[in-house]
């Protein structure tokens, strides 16, 4: 694995937030998720009734960020990714489920609410067709294309 892919994958173990961007039949729409990666696949979890996952049941390519809030654009570093949504079932989404509870260990002993609300949820996985690692500390809009896994 090359440096930029090993950089890419330290940003998003070190990172939780996700911004998704969907189309559908109420047209775009931009959401924040919490996430996991698994590699460089992205897990994460979100009521079926959400404008989001209304989207990607209709259009399943979605494009996704992930990056911080900074005030330096000097210090600008994340991620840009495109790629296709699916949903997790059976061993698929056990194996989400436990990898998220060890990024997320409050969800362990979650309180009786938020216990309940996440037995709801689906599961969702969005694997990358492309990934960029941003680093503006290498240069205005500096961006390396990650290669990815053949699945």
């Amino acid at each position: 694995m090359n440096e930029v892919a090993q950089q890419a994958l330290a940003y998003l173990a070190a990172h939780h937030v996700m911004t998704l961007a969907t189309n559908g039949p109420d047209g775009v729409w931009a959401t924040a998720v919490f996430y996991v990666n698994d590699g460089f696949d992205l897990i994460f979890l979100s009521a079926a009734h959400t404008r989001h996952v209304q989207n990607f049941r209709a259009a399943d390519q979605v494009a996704a960020t992930i990056q911080e809030d900074y005030a330096d654009w000097r210090l600008i570093q994340g991620i840009q990714c495109a790629g296709i949504v699916a949903q997790l079932d059976g061993d698929a989404k056990a194996a989400a489920i436990n990898l998220y509870k060890q990024k997320y260990p409050f969800l362990q002993h979650a309180p009786a609410q938020i216990a309940t609300a996440f037995a709801k949820v689906n599961w969702y996985r969005l694997r990358p067709q492309r990934l960029y690692f941003i680093d503006n500390g290498k240069g205005f809009g500096h961006r390396d294309e990650v290669i990815l896994p053949d699945f």
